[in-house]
């Protein structure tokens, strides 16, 4: 058995996104003095999901009740305001509108009243008139306000959950990206390519578009692909069009929340994403390809079985993605006044998305457990949102699994990694 000293941490945390950080933030304060070290590949926090969404705090209404999406975001979104309130971080409460266009989008529409009931969220429905009362130039067959959605700047979250775990004696390297993984019966040894070696007593993979290929880099088969779907964005040059937050009756069959209007805490008002196959998992444009990653993708049985489950929605979503005016149309069912001169390209981000074996697009947040390992190989949207208590539950097992090698969470200690 190793002893204390021979530990360069405690926990060791791999991912600087806004759930590797909420995690370490997390395991500082249920248990002070633990030694917490975070390894980001990036020169700094939030470059990719959490700094390259549509910065929006969910209510949690679109979730299945009883689900961990559902229970973290209803927790989560309170939680949030109530941290960005405390550090100064921008943020603010606007209230969204999801709106029907469609007369076979009404019965969707009434079913999502009803789970926002379920949640105890406060959920008003709305006729084509009272639609106009809070978007006058948003047009609607129904619609439901949900006052507690808002928006908020997820990458100054990133960064001040960083800070504070630096101020608890934890310690985030940055350029510092995965490259080997060697379990032991003591724990894992970690090798980074700028070079040192560390060893932890517990790995937590919240690596994010990277996820199963860090599982797999542990031993551990992930029982599922990360399979990176683009989601391309664009500013609106008349942000006066929309006061608010506007989405369409989302298509359950999909994990995906359609076309939305984003106005953000800087007043800029952004449109997107759509959901397109990404070439690579940090494929933010077409012409970004990693051959190994998209063999990666299509080697995967799932990526076959959605292509033909799904190939006409995904047709569209590349005929979007490839023609600025059939983008424009899908916008003008919600928004009729906007033109194709009112669009201006905005940096896109890419999704996580786990894909089953099968096929099936996992719905919900997925924690794994291994020896000496934690790995979160699903937290796309609303991980930014919930990125508090999943960071606790996150912190709670890996505590645990630490504890399995002989240590104890002491009660009060300096010292970090080094």
């Amino acid at each position: 058995m190793m002893t204390h000293a021979a530990y360069d941490c405690d926990v060791l945390v791999t991912g600087g996104g806004i759930v590797g950080l909420s995690t370490a933030y997390a395991l500082t304060r249920a248990a002070p003095g633990t030694r917490v070290t975070v390894l980001e590949k990036e020169s700094g926090p939030a470059r990719h999901q959490t700094g390259r969404n549509s910065g929006v705090i969910h209510s949690g209404i679109y979730y299945r009740p009883g689900s961990l999406k559902a229970r973290y975001a209803l927790r989560g979104s309170a939680e949030l305001a109530d941290f960005c309130a405390e550090h100064a971080v921008a943020h603010a409460t606007t209230g969204k509108l999801i709106v029907a266009t469609d007369r076979s989008e009404l019965p969707r529409l009434h079913s999502l009243v009803q789970r926002g009931r379920e949640h105890g969220l406060p959920v008003r429905e709305l006729g084509p008139a009272q639609i106009a009362e809070y978007e006058p130039e948003v047009r609607g067959l129904a619609a439901i306000r949900v006052n507690t959605t808002g928006v908020c700047d997820f990458t100054a979250v990133a960064h001040r959950l960083a800070a504070e775990v630096g101020a608890a004696g934890g310690i985030v390297r940055y350029g510092a990206e995965v490259t080997a993984i060697d379990r032991r019966p003591w724990g894992v040894a970690v090798r980074t390519a700028d070079g040192p070696v560390v060893r932890a007593r517990t790995l937590v993979n919240c690596a994010g578009l990277h996820s199963d290929r860090v599982a797999r880099l542990a031993g551990d088969d992930p029982g599922v692909r990360i399979v990176p779907f683009r989601g391309e964005y664009y500013a609106l040059d008349r942000p006066e069009l929309v006061r608010g937050l506007v989405y369409p009756v989302p298509d359950p069959a999909f994990p995906f929340l359609g076309v939305h209007l984003t106005r953000g805490f800087d007043g800029s008002v952004h449109v997107g994403p759509n959901a397109v196959p990404a070439l690579a998992r940090e494929g933010y444009t077409w012409p970004r390809v990693r051959p190994a990653e998209l063999l990666s993708t299509l080697s995967w049985p799932g990526t076959w079985s959605i292509a033909r489950r799904h190939w006409r929605y995904g047709a569209g979503e590349v005929h979007r993605s490839l023609s600025r005016s059939a983008f424009t149309r899908a916008v003008q069912r919600l928004l009729p006044a906007v033109t194709e001169d009112d669009l201006r390209p905005s940096p896109a981000g890419v999704r996580a998305q786990a894909v089953l074996r099968d096929g099936t697009l996992v719905d919900d947040f997925l924690i794994r457990e291994a020896p000496h390992t934690v790995h979160v190989l699903n937290a796309p949207s609303p991980a930014a949102t919930a990125c508090l208590p999943i960071g606790r539950e996150v912190a709670r097992l890996a505590l645990r699994r630490a504890q399995e090698t002989g240590w104890k969470p002491p009660a009060v200690e300096s010292g970090h990694c080094v």
